[in-house]
């Protein structure tokens, strides 16, 4: 209320009550605005010290709810970071134990691959070599069997054995035809 009101409000009830009677109705209405605090104020405080206990027993409930909320995570957070460790370290190890193995088929692949290498160049070395042994062999003579035509008459020789040069026959020179296996007609 603003202050214009209250001097309405007085201004109608002098009017109303008169002078006299003013001063006695103040002191009744201050009177009963006094009692009606004093209750509220004594309803506040019997309310406060009712629920105090109520309220007190309500933080215990929820303080130990909060404890053991608060102990379980960091419990179950103590048992997450155990296993997640057990999972990296297990993890570590099989990862680790793949690559010894990988490396041990690797070498093991290595030493097989350079074993076959060495197969074949052996394997070549020795073709190589018998070939330049049948060469040395087709340079010196040259060994054919079968039929000669001559002619008008057939003669069948056995064997026959003429000298060859590796620049007048250039196929003994290669080596194409080995001792022992030419046969054929020669005109």
């Amino acid at each position: 209320m603003s202050g214009q009101e209250i001097f309405i409000i007085v201004i109608v009830a002098l009017l109303l009550f008169g002078a006299e009677k003013l001063p006695d109705i103040a002191r009744g209405l201050s009177k009963g605005m006094r009692e009606f605090k004093k209750a509220t104020d004594d309803i506040k405080r019997e309310f406060e010290t009712s629920t105090q206990d109520i309220r007190k027993d309500l933080n215990d409930v929820t303080s130990s709810i909060k404890d053991n909320v608060t102990g379980y995570a960091d419990k179950l957070n103590n048992d997450l970071n155990e296993v997640s460790d057990s999972i990296k370290n297990d993890m570590n190890d099989i990862t680790s134990e793949a690559r010894k193995s990988m490396v041990d088929v690797k070498d093991n692949l290595q030493d097989d691959a350079r074993e076959i290498a060495d197969n074949l160049n052996k394997s070549a070395e020795n073709i190589t070599g018998k070939e330049s042994t049948d060469t040395k062999s087709a340079k010196g003579t040259k060994t054919t069997t079968g039929t000669k035509n001559t002619g008008n008459s057939k003669v069948t020789k056995g064997s026959s054995k003429k000298t060859a040069k590796s620049k007048s026959d250039p196929a003994a020179a290669k080596g194409i035809k080995s001792a022992g296996n030419a046969s054929g007609n020669k005109q």
